[in-house]
């Protein structure tokens, strides 16, 4: 029999290349989505005719409960949250709730109905915002930045705590910044590449932007849905730091995009107050070594592959739909 999945967050930009993964490897596979006039699934949808979609909603014990025992998964990938980080100061309640106590939720419905379900809790390299050392590993403390960050320590924690309280087969993957086409327009990395895009088309003439000197360590998101998987398929469970290993700054970021079109970024861009975080990371870079080992994973898309990538899909998003700008 083919094994069963469940996807929180499957119409993400993680949820939709976990799917196309897990498809590639015979799963059947069940996303979770919440009942919302608004649902998009337009990175699901040239997949959605092989999916399973079922309601449920992380702010409800009863309906996480009721999707598991309808499901009967094998394995649970939990995505889903309030993943946008400035958003999480302008709403920090809400953002503990879903992307810090939905996770116990979860964990307590995957508790009731089948303890042998394997779960995969997404952490984020956001949990180190204020560095301990560089680069990051499994063993770095952590010292959020931002409720987002704050929330996200929580579900990591609450998740060990899980495996070592109740014997469930529980790993997070502790994932820096990773990006595609499929990243949502608030994202600086897709903001600047549909912004080089549309400049280039001459559909706009500036790109406002925030601090320049920010760092991260970006991957591409199919790489980095590989590894949750493997991590599942472990004798034992256990957490990873999924990451390049490389860091780069805004500029650079704009650096590729623009030259990409070959235009200097300079021209366009203007800084803008209203982008700066009130409290901004430090240089968080990860340390793969442990996925390496372990996992035998490695990412196989440089950045300049992936930035490239991502301002081919926006020109031709602009060309083939111009009346799409925004």
């Amino acid at each position: 029999m083919a094994k069963r999945a469940l996807i929180t967050g499957i119409t993400g930009q993680d949820g939709s290349y976990l799917a196309e993964f897990l498809l590639s490897k015979g799963y059947d596979v069940y996303g979770m989505v919440r009942r919302t006039s608004t649902v998009r699934y337009e990175r699901i949808q040239k997949i959605q005719y092989q999916l399973k979609l079922i309601q449920g909603d992380m702010g409800d014990l009863s309906s996480l409960i009721t999707a598991i025992s309808a499901v009967e998964p094998d394995e649970v990938y939990h995505l889903a949250a309030q993943s946008f980080v400035p958003t999480s100061w302008n709403q920090p309640v809400f953002t503990g709730d879903i992307t810090g106590l939905g996770v116990t939720r979860l964990l307590d419905a995957v508790r009731a109905v089948n303890p042998a379900i394997r779960y995969y809790q997404a952490s984020s390299s956001e949990m180190f915002g204020k560095v301990r050392e560089v680069p990051q590993s499994e063993t770095t403390p952590f010292y959020p930045r931002s409720p987002y960050g704050v929330a996200k320590v929580y579900g990591h924690w609450i998740t060990v705590n899980y495996r070592e309280s109740y014997d469930l087969f529980t790993c997070s993957g502790i994932l820096f910044n990773h990006e595609s086409p499929r990243r949502g327009m608030e994202f600086v990395t897709r903001k600047v590449t549909y912004h080089a895009a549309k400049i280039k088309l001459e559909m706009a003439n500036e790109i406002r932007i925030g601090n320049l000197d920010s760092k991260r360590d970006w991957g591409y998101a199919g790489d980095y849905v590989r590894a949750m998987w493997l991590m599942l398929q472990q004798d034992e469970p256990d957490d990873f730091v999924i990451a390049t290993g490389e860091t780069h700054s805004v500029q650079r970021l704009l650096d590729v995009a623009f030259s990409h079109v070959g235009l200097n970024w300079r021209d366009y861009a203007v800084q803008d107050e209203a982008f700066m975080r009130p409290a901004e990371v430090d240089l968080l870079v990860g340390d793969p070594a442990k996925a390496r080992r372990l996992l035998g994973w490695q990412p196989e898309v440089s950045f300049e592959e992936l930035i490239g990538m991502m301002v081919e899909a926006d020109l031709k998003k602009l060309r083939d739909n111009p009346d799409s700008v925004i």
